[in-house]
């Protein structure tokens, strides 16, 4: 009866120590966070994971939507082995597949923006034995208009890249020009010193012959 206790107990010990040395199986889900559009434009939501297991046929990623506002939470979108599109719903024609299981990316594309997507996102992947995880959320706003600051950032981007190519297409326009110049400086020098000593050469067999006719 002890040799039985005993027995029993180092197998409780043996698998626990084998439980703790098998890797743990997890999800780890990578998204934007927060993401600022604008009313009627399109959006990617981002979403990329990391697996212990790799990506087989078994992946499974589930997008969802909790209304700013408030209500419960909707369907978006769901893949497995090939995408799902909503059916009905808000969502409906308006969502697609941008994702790469073979990447590691299950992105989608939302279109045509409204006010009431204001919300929250959540993109779950389970891609078995790895079904544990935190799942990963999107905080998007949608607005108006962007940001002033991102316009002025974005204009004065834009802005000094095309100033300073057009200051560099000038400075090698006079560049070329004021060589050209030099070049055709020094060209009409040189025909003007040749002229003179032409000039010169002329005058001196003129004078040798005048001397030759006198005497």
């Amino acid at each position: 009866m002890y040799g039985k206790s005993l027995m029993r107990a180092v197998l409780l010990l043996l698998g626990i120590q084998l439980t703790a040395l098998r890797p743990t199986a997890a999800v780890e889900i990578y998204t934007s966070r927060v993401l600022e559009a604008v009313n009627g434009t399109d959006i990617r939501l981002k979403c990329t994971f990391s697996s212990f297991a790799p990506v087989g046929d078994a992946l499974t990623v589930t997008w969802n939507f909790r209304p700013q506002d408030g209500g419960p939470e909707q369907f978006v979108f769901y893949y497995h082995g090939e995408p799902f599109e909503p059916m009905s719903g808000r969502f409906k024609s308006r969502v697609a597949w941008d994702g790469n299981p073979d990447r590691n990316d299950v992105s989608i594309i939302l279109w045509k923006l409204q006010f009431d997507d204001n919300g929250t996102y959540t993109c779950q992947v389970k891609n078995p034995p790895d079904v544990d995880g935190l799942i990963g959320e999107i905080r998007l706003s949608v607005v108006q208009t962007v940001r002033f600051s991102e316009i002025y950032f974005l204009a004065l981007a834009i802005g000094s890249a095309c100033a300073l190519m057009v200051i560099i297409v000038i400075v090698v326009v006079l560049f070329q020009h004021f060589r050209k110049k030099r070049w055709a400086d020094r060209a009409h020098k040189v025909v003007e010193i040749k002229s003179k000593e032409e000039e010169r050469l002329n005058q001196g067999k003129k004078v040798s012959v005048y001397f030759e006719e006198t005497d």
